[in-house]
């Protein structure tokens, strides 16, 4: 009989093997670059089935598209307007950072975006987003951007005739 005996203290911190943490590492950095690839083709309903039914979604600004969501449903309307006010914007991921185990993983995106602007002007962006996931489920988004180059955005497409882009933010 084989008897497995720990030393005293010896604690498993990282139940994965160093090449495992890097391969699961790589997994969780294809499934977010995808979601970005997702959220340019307005394709969110993928997105949204990995999400936490309680995810916590932060857009910083006093606008259409800033405050926080708390739940699915909340998120899934935001993505709509999102598409509806802002039809041609692009995000390119630039930098992924992962770390942790699957118990408790931190996703950290660097992006720029582009987006044609009804009025013909540039419409640039730059951002981070930090992002939580446990057991494959994101359960919180923190996205970090120009808050004023957004309000200003949308400044603009409401000017424009879409009134949605001056509309109080969706929040739970």
């Amino acid at each position: 009989m084989l008897v497995s005996v720990k030393p005293p203290g010896w604690a498993v911190r990282h139940p994965l093997a160093p090449q495992e943490d890097a391969v699961y590492h790589a997994a969780v950095e294809r499934i977010a670059r995808r979601n970005f690839e997702r959220v340019n083709a307005h394709d969110y309903e993928p997105l949204l089935a990995g999400c936490a039914p309680d995810i916590h979604h932060r857009f910083g600004g006093d606008h259409a598209l800033g405050g926080q969501r708390h739940d699915v449903e909340h998120l899934r309307a935001w993505f709509h307007r999102l598409a509806r006010v802002c039809p041609t914007l692009q995000v390119r991921v630039t930098d992924v950072w992962v770390t942790g185990l699957p118990h408790r993983t931190t996703i950290v995106m660097r992006w720029d975006a582009t987006q044609e602007m009804p009025d013909g002007s540039p419409y640039l962006n730059h951002g981070v987003h930090v992002i939580t996931m446990r057991w494959l489920k994101v359960t919180a988004i923190d996205a970090n951007e120009d808050s004023q180059a957004v309000d200003r955005a949308l400044a603009v497409i409401a000017a424009h005739g879409v009134d949605e882009a001056a509309a109080a933010p969706i929040t739970s």
